[in-house]
């Protein structure tokens, strides 16, 4: 049976690292960058500590990266699911997981103030989503003393559907795009994401994270920038008050 190894001892090309929620847009990223072992909902449900704990004696990872989620509206529709999804499973993964990466959201502030977010700011989440997210980084962060809890909002990317890409599936359709202009965040361009993890697990850099691309933009905004791009003038303004969307800083 291989033998669990100490991760601050281990170069980048020599870990061993265990993706789960492998399916997703982030989870995808990180599995072809770290070219890692990935595990989806049906490999391994992390919400089971029993099973978790076996999968991770069988596969013995140095670092596990946790890309699981539920998503703000189903959290909102299931807050059992989300706790389950969003707290207890990371908790799972950390307690014995020689090192790990947990990805949160800038839902954990209230997005009530005009300003970017900082990591010293005192988190304050208005929804299930964020409320729990919020709690996952705690948890994570009590289990294991080598845990990566990396902030990031509105992440984007090829593979997966998402206002960015139906913006401009739409335009070049010549379709009417109707955005929302009164929520602005910062985007996050997934592998730009992904390079940026590399960074602070090569430098150990243990602890909280922001990471996220430079700038804000609205839905608004990013239909009106992109129309020009494909030819199109079928983007138009409208405002909704949906969930806030808090901006977090750039900066580590």
């Amino acid at each position: 049976m291989r033998r669990w190894r100490s991760f601050a001892a281990l170069r980048m090309t020599e870990l061993r690292v265990v993706v789960t929620g492998a399916s997703g847009l982030v989870g995808r990223a990180v599995v072809a960058k770290f070219q890692a072992i990935a595990l989806t909902r049906r490999d391994l449900d992390i919400t089971d500590r029993a099973a978790v704990r076996r999968k991770m004696t069988d596969l013995r990872p140095d670092l596990v990266i946790n890309c699981a989620v539920v998503g703000v509206d189903a959290c909102e529709d299931d807050p059992k699911l989300a706790r389950a999804v969003n707290v207890d499973g990371p908790k799972n993964l950390a307690e014995v997981a020689p090192a790990m990466v947990h990805f949160s959201s800038n839902y954990v502030f209230d997005g009530r103030e005009e300003k970017f977010y900082a990591i010293d700011d005192a988190p304050n989440p208005i929804n299930e989503y964020g409320r729990t997210k919020r709690e996952g980084e705690r948890a994570v962060a009590a289990a294991n003393r080598n845990a990566f809890i990396v902030r990031s909002s509105w992440i984007f990317g090829p593979g997966k559907e998402s206002f960015i890409s139906t913006v401009h599936r739409e335009l070049r359709d010549g379709k009417t795009v109707r955005a929302v202009s009164d929520i602005w965040a910062s985007t996050t361009y997934v592998d730009d994401l992904v390079l940026r993890l590399v960074e602070i697990i090569e430098k150990r850099e243990y602890g909280l994270h922001h990471v996220v691309n430079a700038g804000v933009c609205s839905n608004a905004t990013f239909a009106l920038e992109a129309a020009p791009l494909v030819g199109a003038r079928g983007a138009s303004r409208s405002t909704a008050a949906i969930h806030a969307a808090p901006r977090i800083a750039t900066a580590s």
